[in-house]
């Protein structure tokens, strides 16, 4: 099993964490910017993003790909 996660950048990442770099690096305006979700635009925060997030792969999967864009 730890052979398999060898590979993966998101290994011992969870989504908040992301998610707070991520906020903490370009802030919510220009998160929403980047990323089109009404959880970055209307009203944000963590715990309502998290949970869009964790319901809605395709918006997670941009989270992800910004977040290894932007800090690899």
């Amino acid at each position: 099993m730890m052979e398999e996660q060898k590979n993966n950048p998101l290994h011992g990442k969870t989504l908040e964490m992301i998610l707070v770099q991520l906020v903490d690096h370009y802030g919510w305006e220009e998160l929403g910017n980047r990323i089109r979700i009404n959880s970055f635009t209307h009203n944000p925060s963590i715990k309502s993003s998290l949970t869009f997030l964790r319901k809605t792969p395709w918006a997670r999967e941009k989270v992800e790909y910004l977040y290894l864009k932007t800090f690899r």
